[in-house]
């Protein structure tokens, strides 16, 4: 059974005079008041009293006799701190006595202190949750690795998407051949012709120097008696051969060299547009490859993300649908900032409770934030959970149990000692 608050007598702390308050032993007991008449100084008083000289408080000023407190709790603990050194003692139900250590066992430092949980960064509730819990580490890790995977999947996406806009925007040639051209054979066929067209050259010059040679001879035939006979001949001879070689070059025939010079000129251009598709069709690879590790990479970016859930799922969570994204404390899938004020309440005591199950308390100053509807929700859950809030607010309304004026309880007869009765807040309180 978690332990609660039963009464709380204390004098001259900070600004109370003297005060007697006994609790709702559930729910939200509201201490209200005006600025500066006390309400926080009973928080603070209680904290002391039960949390030990790292929450000791000032006397109140003007106080001739030393502050004086006594707490009892639900367990039949009595603890009391007074005379001149603020003294501890801790008597249990049998009557022996112990100290601070005793009340370590069920008193938890955030109970006393549960602003400063509420006022935490995301991270550090993140934290107090994951410590709880026990799987801070392996959390860790697993948000590291889901980081990393979506950090490298954002990359290889963008490299994925350039390459492939780089490669869409190539110029590619459907007409051009697979392999770039070899002008080396065209160039070679080109000479073989050439070299044949020489040869018909020369035999062309050839004729012509043979029909110069029978123009000689005639005037020779004509000039050089003397030597008719021999002259006859060779001019037989010579015309002999002027006739075939008339007859060779009638059938002669040379061949155009246009269609290989042209196709040597256009080597270059083929080869530019060969080179260009093979670009293209790298390029394409590239981005088809990209996309492929962009699709692995989430493949296991959502393996992490699903051992992560099936991680937080399994945890012994304070209260259902708690959670945590990202490093950061979450509440029906709300960060700490979209919750509702009751919702920031309800978590921040539901995490104090499992830090120390044997605690049933918390301490709260400054609920004059919270609306009545809020205040309702939050009292009702504390009662459902069998748990005890003392909170402060700024109000004499009819909301507050207890009304401190001037460091005493409004309307309560301090010298006998009698204590105001504070109604719980329930829903319909109102």
């Amino acid at each position: 059974m978690s332990v609660t608050i039963t009464a709380l007598e204390a004098e001259n702390v900070k600004r109370i005079k003297a005060v007697q308050i006994i609790p709702a032993p559930t729910g939200l007991t509201l201490v209200g008041g005006n600025n500066n008449q006390g309400k926080t100084s009973v928080l603070d008083a209680l904290a002391w009293a039960l949390g030990g000289d790292k929450f000791r408080q000032a006397p109140r000023e003007g106080a001739v006799a030393p502050p004086h407190l006594k707490v009892t709790l639900s367990n039949g603990i009595v603890v009391e701190r007074k005379g001149k050194n603020s003294t501890l003692t801790v008597t249990d139900p049998t009557g022996r006595r112990a100290g601070q250590q005793l009340l370590n066992e069920f008193v938890e430092v955030l109970a006393l202190d549960l602003p400063r949980f509420l006022e935490a960064s995301d991270r550090e509730k993140a934290d107090t949750l994951l410590k709880i819990i026990g799987v801070g580490e392996e959390l860790t890790q697993l948000d590291r690795r889901i980081k990393a995977l979506y950090d490298k999947r954002t990359t290889v996406g963008q490299i994925a998407n350039q390459k492939k806009a780089f490669a869409d925007e190539m110029q590619e040639y459907p007409e051009a051949p697979a392999e770039p051209v070899s002008a080396l054979e065209l160039i070679q066929r080109q000479q073989d012709i050439l070299a044949r067209n020489g040869e018909n050259q020369r035999k062309r010059q050839h004729l012509a120097e043979l029909e110069d040679q029978e123009r000689q001879l005639s005037r020779q035939v004509q000039d050089l008696t003397r030597e008719l006979e021999y002259s006859e001949h060779q001019l037989s001879k010579v015309q002999q051969e002027v006739q075939d070689a008339r007859k060779t070059a009638a059938e002669l025939q040379d061949e155009s060299t246009e269609e290989l010079q042209a196709a040597i000129l256009a080597v270059d251009e083929t080869n530019r547009k060969v080179r260009a598709n093979l670009d293209k069709a790298r390029a394409e690879e590239d981005a088809a490859e990209f996309a492929a590790q962009y699709s692995a990479l989430t493949e296991q970016l959502t393996e992490a993300r699903r051992k992560r859930t099936a991680l937080l799922e399994g945890a012994d969570l304070p209260l259902p649908d708690l959670g945590v994204e990202d490093g950061h404390l979450t509440y029906h899938g709300h960060p700490w900032d979209a919750m509702s004020g009751s919702d920031q309440l309800r978590v921040a005591t539901a995490i104090v409770r499992r830090l120390n199950p044997n605690c049933g308390f918390v301490l709260l100053d400054k609920l004059e934030q919270m609306d009545l509807q809020t205040l309702t929700d939050f009292g009702a859950w504390l009662q459902s959970e069998g748990l005890q809030a003392i909170a402060t607010r700024v109000s004499t309304g009819g909301e507050c149990q207890i009304i401190i004026e001037d460091g005493r309880v409004r309307g309560q007869d301090t010298e006998d000692r009698l204590a105001a009765t504070p109604r719980q807040w329930t829903k319909g309180a109102f």
